[in-house]
């Protein structure tokens, strides 16, 4: 199936469509700044507003800090549970209601490769790519970033 990503940072509106799928929107609220590490333009819930085929959805993206499980962005739509998170450092795994589905790869720009553990459903497609384009995919892993960070404050 083709999957059409539209995807605006500095608008913060994101809109995955294709032939069979669901529609998914994901929209930042209006007049806010976007951070620059986000696609979307930022991690926080409150400012987030994601529709699945009509239907309101709930998304919890977390904070982004030094665990890539800090990454992760948590989806409940019609009864399923979808979670991202990075397994390295471009990709991340999509899992729905705990079991792997599939991989993601995103550097942010709007485009995202995808590989499935088995057949996906329209659903999956469309939640997977708009999580993968909204929030990019992918972490260093903690150690690496804390070197970063005691390297920074060395002069």
């Amino acid at each position: 199936m083709y999957v059409q990503i539209d995807l605006d940072g500095p608008a913060g509106t994101l809109r995955v469509s294709g032939h069979g799928l669901p529609t998914v929107e994901l929209v930042r609220a209006p007049g806010t700044d976007p951070d620059a590490h986000t696609p979307i333009g930022t991690r926080k819930r409150a400012l987030l507003a994601l529709t699945v085929d009509g239907e309101p959805a709930v998304i919890r993206p977390a904070r982004g800090r030094l665990l890539r499980r800090s990454y992760r962005v948590d989806v409940r739509t019609g009864g399923v549970r979808y979670r991202l998170v990075p397994c390295g450092y471009v990709d991340s795994r999509l899992t729905r209601d705990g079991r792997r589905i599939g991989t993601f790869t995103s550097s942010g720009d709007g485009k995202v490769i995808d590989e499935w553990d088995g057949d996906p459903t329209p659903h999956d497609l469309a939640v997977g790519a708009a999580l993968a384009a909204a929030f990019g995919t992918g972490a260093s892993p903690w150690w690496e970033t804390l070197g970063d960070i005691v390297g920074e404050l060395i002069p």
